[in-house]
């Protein structure tokens, strides 16, 4: 059957793109190998961690059809990070949770200076804000330094800022028995970062496939030959094929139900997702500079219900953690507000509970109701899945890309083209 190609991002028709790929017909034999293929690499999912991967990949394109090859990005929704990419703190984290000899903190700490790097080059706005992390008690002040000493082994900058001199900068933030303060934490604006990566991505000659639900994966001759997409157009409902010579896992809340169409049930994964709501704050006092955040709390499938700044200055509250079974489920409920108060007024007693409000959600994708921090009392801590899978050659999976994914995304991007060519 003729490959039908999906809707793409540049404005050419499906006609355009059909003669764009030559007119090549395949059937399901083995003609359809992999040097025969539509596009050299396929990533699934358009959040920020497939974009930088799909941008990575198209960089090696020689712009010929030569030795770069070709790249497409394959996104469900009608545009890119419509997910857990701009549902989230935007925050540039420094690596300091996630324990020694983790992929989370050593692509965290490498794509965060090479985000940094990016913004300040490309004009994306970003800000580095520092980041408190106060304790209300002994036990949390005591966690706090075990923080300090993790970060100084990993030459993370961290520093202990003296209560007298917390009081003076943040005259409403209470912290009863400490403050540790992380330098090069700060924000970054999502948007503008995937708006810049999505057209890098096109100017590199990649191409995207917006609103395209891959329904089904077959494996031909484990990879070695390439593999075949059926791709559903989620507007009319039609299908049609493509095939890719290698092909990437990136779909974030739906990575699972990818990994479990290719892989044998013995390699299944089950997904598990953690909603976190957002509140937006109305009031112009209690204020703060710099984003603060509570002691980690053991066991916690996130880091506590925090306060950050946006690039305007604003200040926001979250997210907490709820359990789902839904990853759509993104509305807001009034009924997550007491707790939201309760555990904002611990670090900001003078909070004015009228000023805030349900804003947002985000959903984040995981492989257990596990710790976000490492070395938990409670529970286990799930570091990153990003591995080539035995058995399917050129096929690299990524799951359970949370926190700190938006950070870690330019490093991401590196270690997959590795995988797939050093």
């Amino acid at each position: 059957m003729p490959v039908v190609i999906l809707t793409p991002l540049r404005p050419f028709s499906l006609g355009q793109l059909r003669h764009h790929l030559s007119y090549r017909f395949f059937s399901a034999t083995a003609q359809n190998a992999a040097r025969d293929a539509d596009f050299t690499h396929a990533v699934i999912g358009g959040g920020v961690v497939g974009l930088a991967i799909a941008r990575k990949l198209a960089g090696r394109n020689d712009g010929g059809g030569g030795a770069g090859g070709s790249t497409v990005l394959i996104e469900r929704n009608e545009a890119v990070g419509m997910e857990t990419s701009s549902r989230n703190s935007e925050v540039i984290h420094a690596g300091l949770y996630y324990g020694a000899d983790t992929l989370k903190t050593t692509l965290c700490i490498k794509g965060k200076n090479l985000l940094y790097d990016l913004c300040a080059k490309r004009s994306i706005p970003h800000r580095n804000t520092k980041k408190w992390i106060v304790a209300q008690t002994p036990e949390q002040w005591e966690d706090c330094m075990k923080i300090h000493e993790f970060a100084r082994s990993i030459d993370v900058p961290t520093r202990v800022v003296p209560l007298d001199e917390a009081r003076r900068r943040e005259p409403d933030v209470r912290a009863q028995a400490g403050v540790l303060q992380s330098d090069s934490t700060g924000i970054v604006d999502s948007h503008g970062l995937m708006t810049f990566l999505q057209g890098d991505f096109e100017d590199k000659g990649g191409d995207c496939a917006f609103g395209s639900e891959v329904t089904h994966i077959e494996a031909l001759d484990h990879g070695n030959g390439g593999y075949r997409l059926t791709v559903k157009d989620r507007a009319s409902g039609e299908e049609s094929t493509m095939t890719s010579e290698t092909l990437i896992n990136s779909a974030g809340l739906f990575a699972c139900a990818i990994n479990n169409m290719l892989l044998p049930p013995s390699r299944y994964r089950t997904p598990y997702f953690a909603k976190g709501s957002y509140f937006s704050y109305a009031a112009s006092t209690p204020k703060a500079s710099t984003l603060i955040y509570p002691a980690p709390q053991p066991g916690l499938g996130g880091l506590g219900t925090h306060l950050t700044l946006d690039m305007a200055g604003r200040i926001r509250f979250g997210p907490d953690v709820e359990w789902v079974d839904d990853p759509t489920d993104l509305t807001p409920r009034e009924d997550r507000l007491e707790e939201a108060v309760l555990k904002v007024q611990e670090y900001l007693p003078s909070i004015k509970r009228d000023a805030l409000a349900p804003d947002y959600c985000g959903i984040r994708p995981k492989l257990g109701k596990k710790a976000a921090v490492h070395g938990s009392k409670d529970k286990g801590f799930q570091d990153f899945v990003i591995q080539k899978e035995e058995g399917f050659e050129g096929f690299v999976n990524l799951l359970g890309i949370e926190s700190p994914g938006l950070t870690s995304s330019l490093a991401i991007a590196d270690m997959v083209e590795a995988l797939l060519y050093r």
